[in-house]
């Protein structure tokens, strides 16, 4: 399987998936700390997250996947949203916590 298979399975399986460096509890950077802890206020608790720190393949590949040069990033029922900084402006508009309020299609 390819990693951009491994990706897509990933994505497709888990309705909430974080691409983030390190663990949510032990992130490795503020920008992966920042995106736990809006996930967290929104009420998710039981998020699946791939860190990008112990497979340098899955670190490329996420960004190819999405077409997003930067981690952490975020899936919610199959679809990428966006990193840190758009899960924050979407976190205080109330839209994220309305997209992960809706269960997938």
């Amino acid at each position: 399987m390819s990693v951009q298979d491994t990706i897509r399975e990933q994505v497709q399986t888990h309705r909430v998936v974080l691409y983030m460096k390190g663990t949510p509890q032990f992130p490795q950077c503020g920008f992966s700390s920042l995106a736990t802890q809006i996930l967290q206020a929104c009420g998710v608790r039981d998020f699946f997250a791939v860190n990008v720190l112990a497979d340098q393949d899955i670190r490329q590949g996420i960004k190819d996947f999405a077409n997003w040069p930067t981690i952490p990033q975020l899936y919610v029922n199959g679809e990428f949203v966006g990193g840190s900084d758009i899960m924050r402006e979407m976190y205080e508009s109330g839209e994220l916590q309305q997209l992960l309020s809706q269960q997938p299609a």
